[in-house]
């Protein structure tokens, strides 16, 4: 049996196969004609050991982002640990919104916060696309990762460690605020996949059942008062809440409040602007 037919006892076979390609590619520099050509049947001792040990990992449904210790995000290589959510394609299209309606010449003036920073991806991906960015975090080990991020992709962003729940009191003001903050229910647990809940930071993930709004609210209290006029505050969301999220928005006096859909037509954004 090869290695793509042991991932395929587990994972369907078009993942299975994606899997074993990224792990080809980024760990052993072999292409997609390199597999072809049957280059992969030719690693050293040592790297077909690795390689073992790889599989192996992936059967016990390890992300293979953190088997790696990388992933992409817009073009961008972000390393990624356990400490860290592994960035997924819906937080890159939150990215291009904002970038979708800020022009490149009017960036350098749009000072920019991202609250829940976790690896940096949204905070360094704008950063390198000119805006001057602040991102905050709770985690002092998520912090480190997002600093080498920022370091190895020579983007200049400003971390601090602060938890927004119960944030320091300061005068800044900012003319953007983004967050993908943790919004999956306790009680949705049951139906993630093994691979995200027994390895992805549930600090990052989760909000009390009897409060799915909790970090919504109080980022957007927090915005009431730190936002520039006229400033916008943008919103990953739960496709569950998407539209209580909404109406939260509305009732604090926020204005354009506008939710957008995913790829996958999950209502999964959220634009508004302070009145």
């Amino acid at each position: 049996m090869n290695h793509v037919q042991q991932l395929q006892q587990i994972y369907p076979p078009g993942e299975a196969r994606a899997l074993y390609r990224m792990v080809m590619e980024m760990r052993f520099g072999l292409s997609q004609t390199d597999l072809m050509l049957g280059k992969d049947t030719l690693l050293s001792a040592n790297d077909s050991k690795e390689l073992e040990n790889i599989i192996q990992r992936l059967i016990q449904k390890e992300p293979v982002q953190y088997i790696l210790g990388q992933t992409e995000f817009l073009g961008h290589i972000f390393r990624v640990t356990p400490n860290v959510l592994i960035p997924r394609p819906e937080t890159a299209e939150l990215v291009k919104w904002i970038l979708e309606i800020v022009s490149p010449k009017c960036r350098s003036s749009y000072r920019l916060l991202d609250v829940g920073t976790g690896s940096g991806c949204i905070a360094i991906t704008l950063a390198l696309e000119g805006f001057p960015v602040t991102a905050m975090d709770i985690s002092t080990e998520a912090l480190k990762i997002a600093q080498e991020n920022a370091n190895s992709l020579h983007a200049k962003v400003d971390f601090m460690c602060e938890d927004i729940l119960h944030p320091l009191p300061t005068n800044e003001k900012w003319k953007l605020i983004v967050s993908n903050p943790p919004y999956i229910c306790e009680n949705e647990m049951g139906e993630m996949d093994d691979n995200v809940l027994l390895h992805e930071p549930h600090l990052a993930l989760f909000v009390p059942d009897e409060d799915p709004l909790l970090f919504y609210r109080v980022i957007a209290n927090f915005a009431q008062s730190h936002l520039s006029p006229c400033g916008m505050l943008f919103f990953e969301t739960n496709r569950i809440y998407g539209n209580k999220v909404v109406n939260m928005l509305l009732e604090k006096g926020f204005t354009e409040v506008e939710l957008r859909q995913d790829q996958f037509d999950n209502p999964r954004f959220v634009k508004c602007v302070l009145r």
